[in-house]
């Protein structure tokens, strides 16, 4: 039975709790998978910037198996404290074992999903020695735990406008909040795509990536790009996620939001490029290069939208 399997937790009443649009509690099965849709949105937030540095991917690649095993083990210790303070899940963890239990899903998800973004940028090839990629994949998983590990904390945050303080009522100005909670979103992705992309923008490793695409990797790119928007801001759990799906207005339509911020986080990108004179070289690159820092722009976007 469900209630056996490890890691279970008891249906827990907290703000961020998973629920589906009516207000309906999700079964376990559901409750786990979005969990795990927070754990992994948690460790796009905190660890994408590591995965556009040459640096660790060079350390990576010349780590032998017993130096990896022994990071994974010292990450296990702080990943153990944070499950018991704030971890991935809606309900806190209380007892020593669920927490250890909490931190071995916590490391193995943050290398599958390090893994996975590695192979979209193309930084990790099935054809190289199995020893560069996963060293790779160890170190940039590094960053991807802590995120998982204070998953929960952005459950908390969440805007506060004078409409929710009234129990939600606006007769009278229903078309400017409206307009207020557009620009809102726009403003919010705009810094937060800043925020992410402006240590990126001016290195090496976005011409690099982005020498290395096709178009159809790129398209692949952008897909994955919409998809962790989405994730992180209307499926993760995070705090504000129903009022954000009964949101009305031109812009509060969950797709319609998630393609217009990543529009928004592209032009951000585009821009901090041509400040750092990193995508004007040659010309027919840039769409390429934009493309690419698109991504962490966009995490970076959705992350200053969960800020409100």
């Amino acid at each position: 039975m469900p209630s056996t399997l490890p890691g279970y937790r008891p249906a827990v009443a907290v703000q961020g709790a998973a629920t589906v649009p009516g207000g309906s509690t999700d079964g376990p099965w559901r409750r786990e998978l979005l969990e795990l849709v927070r754990a992994v949105s948690g460790g796009l937030l905190f660890g994408v910037p590591l995965l556009f540095t040459m640096e660790v991917w060079w350390t990576g690649s010349h780590t032998t198996p017993r130096q990896m095993l022994l990071v994974l083990a010292l990450l296990a210790v702080p990943l153990v404290v944070l499950n018991l303070t704030e971890g991935f899940r809606s309900s806190r963890d209380v007892r020593f074992r669920d927490a250890a239990a909490d931190s071995v899903v916590a490391i193995a998800t943050g290398v599958v999903v390090a893994a996975a973004v590695l192979v979209l940028l193309r930084e990790v090839s099935f054809d190289s020695p199995p020893g560069d990629w996963l060293g790779k994949v160890v170190y940039e998983a590094v960053p991807f735990c802590l995120g998982i590990g204070v998953a929960r904390h952005f459950l908390r945050g969440g805007r506060s406008s004078e409409a929710e303080a009234d129990g939600g009522s606006d007769t009278d100005g229903t078309d400017r909040t409206e307009r207020n909670e557009d620009l809102a979103d726009l403003g919010a992705t705009t810094i937060g795509a800043a925020f992410i992309a402006l240590s990126i923008a001016p290195t090496d490793e976005v011409p690099l990536i982005a020498s290395t695409m096709t178009p159809l990797w790129l398209l692949l790119v952008v897909a994955a790009s919409l998809a962790v928007s989405y994730g992180i801001v209307f499926v993760a759990g995070f705090a504000g996620q129903e009022r954000r799906h009964g949101q009305e207005g031109p812009l509060q339509h969950p797709v319609t939001e998630t393609i217009v911020c990543y529009l928004v986080s592209l032009a951000v990108a585009a821009f901090l490029l041509w400040v750092f004179q990193r995508g004007l070289d040659p010309p027919a690159d840039l769409l390429t290069r934009v493309l690419v820092l698109g991504l962490p722009a966009t995490v970076g976007g959705a992350a200053g939208r969960l800020a409100l």
